[in-house]
């Protein structure tokens, strides 16, 4: 990660050739893996993670370790490239624990600074896709709070979003970071009704648990801190994704259904609603890329970048998935149609990592304003 150059100030919101041919290479895989019925009849089956998918994505494809040094087994690439991942990821409402594993995790385990010993060790196997681990704290966590596991590693932690997927629990403590095998004794991830079935919560309950004490307590919270910057920033580029899924159906839904022996989407009203909707996903774009690119070139104005982008992105991804739900008419309320999925996601990321009114009030309080 470089810090931006005085001389180049403008953040690159363009993507390149390489995230471009990343792009088609995740969208072949899930177009291939992840189609709706499939992902409507694993949330049906209970267990909506496809191994098979996350070993193609981490390992074969090599997006688990995009933000992992290539002297760690990693791409060596950075938050551009995983937000082009994570983008395809949200226009197919993939259940693959990327964000949480890839993101967030990954992140935290970076900023402990350490180049070996355990913390090397799991950054590795994470890259490797032979793991996935999670940040045992609520998806709602916008800031490390006061730890609510002691260093005993006992308590009660949750909602945490893809604990059911993970092989390993990072856990904030009173004493530190630890990491904690999912498997071991005294670990118990039950899981929690969730609104998203693709991105299932759990409750994590550690009862005289073993780990590995990764870091003290305040290199914890800023390492903490750090990944769930990372989440919040990336976190746009999947609700631009889901926006994206939704206007493209939409219009094309609107294009084919006739009414009074014309095209639905051919009356004024209609075609009014999508061309402002399509004005609110150019501008999320615009907003989740900033964000990316603060993050890949460890701006300082990266926490301003964040906030801006989840508070207009999440406002985003509910309008567009409630548009396409209601544009489709009859069609959209039915189970069989995928766009109930795209708005229970859109409205479990509203409040993931932060509100969009927390983000504001972190805006207001960045650009020293008055709170909104």
């Amino acid at each position: 990660m470089t810090a931006r150059t005085e001389e180049n100030q403008a953040p690159d919101l363009l993507y390149s050739e390489a995230e471009e041919d990343l792009r088609a290479a995740v969208r072949s895989l899930l177009d291939d893996r992840c189609a709706a019925p499939e992902v409507i009849a694993r949330t049906e089956s209970g267990t909506p993670y496809d191994p098979q998918l996350w070993k193609a994505l981490a390992a074969d494809i090599g997006a688990a370790g995009l933000l992992v040094p290539e002297e760690l087994g990693g791409q060596g690439a950075g938050h551009r490239e995983a937000a082009v991942v994570i983008e395809e990821l949200g226009r197919s409402v993939a259940p693959a624990p990327y964000l949480t594993s890839s993101v967030v995790a990954t992140e935290t385990l970076l900023a402990l600074g350490t180049q070996d010993g355990p913390v090397a060790g799991l950054l590795t196997e994470l890259a490797a896709g032979r793991k996935a681990a999670v940040l045992a704290v609520p998806f709602s966590a916008a800031e490390p709070g006061t730890a609510t596991m002691t260093a005993a590693l006992d308590g009660t932690l949750g909602p945490v979003a893809d604990a059911a997927a993970a092989d390993v629990l990072l856990v904030p403590t009173t004493d530190g970071l630890y990491a904690v095998a999912a498997d071991t004794a005294g670990v118990a991830v039950e899981p929690c009704v969730s609104l998203d079935l693709t991105r299932p919560l759990a409750t994590v309950t550690l009862t005289g648990a073993t780990g590995t004490r990764l870091a003290d307590a305040g290199t914890a919270r800023a390492a903490v801190r750090r990944g769930l910057l990372a989440g919040a920033g990336l976190l746009a580029s999947e609700q631009l994704g889901l926006a994206e899924w939704c206007l493209t159906e939409t219009v094309r839904y609107t294009r084919e259904r006739h009414q009074f022996n014309r095209p639905v989407g051919s009356f004024q009203s209609l075609k009014h609603r999508m061309a402002q909707l399509w004005l609110e996903v150019v501008s999320a774009r615009a907003a989740a890329r900033n964000a990316a690119d603060a993050l890949a070139t460890g701006s300082p104005e990266t926490p301003l970048a964040v906030a801006v982008a989840q508070a207009y992105c999440s406002r985003v991804a509910v309008h567009a998935a409630e548009e396409c739900v209601q544009l489709h008419g009859g069609i959209g309320m039915t189970w069989e149609h995928p766009a109930h999925l795209y708005l229970k996601r859109a409205k479990a990321d509203s409040i993931a990592y932060g509100t969009a009114g927390r983000h504001r009030d972190t805006v207001a309080e960045l650009m020293e304003l008055p709170a909104p």
